[in-house]
């Protein structure tokens, strides 16, 4: 029903940033939260970021002031702008929508050295 294609990963070092981004085709008008995950090697997923339909955000501790989601309801997309990137972000990050049932990307591997 949805299918998503994430891009904009790479590798930067501590102190840069990059912007992900995640685009959604399919049944995309029934959308409604999307959020970014990361699962570093060794542990488990954990979530990074939510925003609504109306454009409500939130964010893991660890990412506040640091990390900006936002999204474009006409062309379907979420993005993530990542700055003052540390080591510890590096990790695959996905994409994950609500739309009556939650589906996920294929991810994309952020590497920060330091």
């Amino acid at each position: 029903q949805v299918q998503l294609v994430e891009s904009g990963g790479g590798l930067v070092q501590a102190g840069g940033s990059l912007r992900l981004s995640c685009a959604a085709s399919g049944s995309a008008s029934s959308i409604n939260a999307m959020d970014w995950y990361r699962q570093a090697p060794g542990k488990p997923r954990e979530w990074v970021a939510q925003i609504t339909r109306r454009g409500s955000t939130t964010y893991a501790d660890s990412v506040k002031g640091r990390f900006t989601i936002s999204r474009d309801n006409a062309k379907n997309t979420v993005d993530l702008q990542m700055n003052s990137l540390k080591p510890e972000d590096t990790a695959v990050y996905y994409c994950r929508v609500n739309s009556n049932a939650f589906y996920w990307g294929r991810g994309t591997q952020v590497t920060v050295s330091s």
